[in-house]
């Protein structure tokens, strides 16, 4: 299975690369899945891994004219103070069996997956379904892009997920920048907050293989070099209904799993 998931490392870049988002839905199941790693310690994995490949594309990307620093810093800042609570003061304090029922036992991890594989079918759906074109407003609209920054950093800090795919459509609506420019900012954002919220990590003492992480992030840095090239060619719009459907069937699978058949 650890062969498997060393080629799966591949899409973590691939689709960062290409949709400026996604990279972190797939490190959470390659890491829990194919690695057997610990659903609480592969949240700080996947902020090491999503953020350092985000780091590789966010400078292509400011070569290509395609990063909008202002709105980055705008966003960026509240979510940086939402991670800070949400992985150094709050979960720490969520205890590892969280409740039972009966003679089953609902732990920290299990809610994690729950958790997570909810949160993958929702961008699922969001990837899938076709929107609408929407004038875009005169002006950047500050205040609600910082508004989402702050949730944003709450599923980053949770989860473990640089949440791409809610960072996208915030650039797009409220900081009224064109699919590729949102895609080179949001790149930016997930370096910012996956960053942060590793060093805190790394704070409180969680343990790191740091060989696995250059291993497995050397690989999506592939990847993300591949979809960097691809999207100089290929929509990146084009590609988010299938990987949606793909998404969408991780989702129902991991559900399938944690309840059916741990």
């Amino acid at each position: 299975m650890e062969y498997i998931g060393y080629l799966a490392s591949i899409i973590i870049g691939l689709s960062l690369g290409l949709i400026g988002g996604g990279g972190s839905i797939l490190t959470i199941p390659i890491l829990v899945y194919l690695f057997k790693i610990e659903p609480e310690l592969a949240t700080s994995y996947s902020l090491f891994i999503v953020g350092i490949t985000a780091l590789f594309g966010c400078i292509s990307h400011y070569k290509m004219g395609n990063l909008r620093i202002k709105s980055a810093l705008h966003f960026a800042i509240p979510s940086v103070f939402s991670i800070l609570i949400i992985r150094e003061v709050i979960f720490p304090k969520i205890a590892s069996t969280i409740f039972s029922i009966a003679s089953y036992q609902v732990s920290k991890g299990f809610l994690i997956m729950i958790i997570f594989s909810v949160l993958m079918m929702a961008a699922a759906i969001s990837m899938i379904r076709k929107r609408k074109a929407i004038p875009n407003p005169p002006k950047t609209n500050y205040t609600q892009l910082g508004i989402i920054g702050f949730i944003v950093g709450i599923v980053t800090g949770f989860l473990g997920a640089g949440g791409g795919f809610l960072i996208i459509p915030a650039l797009l609506f409220f900081a009224n920048l064109p699919m590729k420019q949102a895609v080179g900012t949001s790149l930016l954002i997930i370096f910012i907050n996956s960053s942060i919220g590793f060093a805190g990590d790394l704070y409180i003492g969680t343990p790191i293989n740091y060989s696995f992480l250059l291993v497995i992030s050397s690989i999506a840095f592939i990847g993300m070099i591949m979809g960097i090239q691809l999207s100089k060619n290929i929509d990146g719009a084009k590609l988010k209904p299938i990987f949606g459907w793909f998404v969408l069937v991780m989702g129902i699978y991991i559900i399938a799993k944690e309840i059916f058949f741990k």
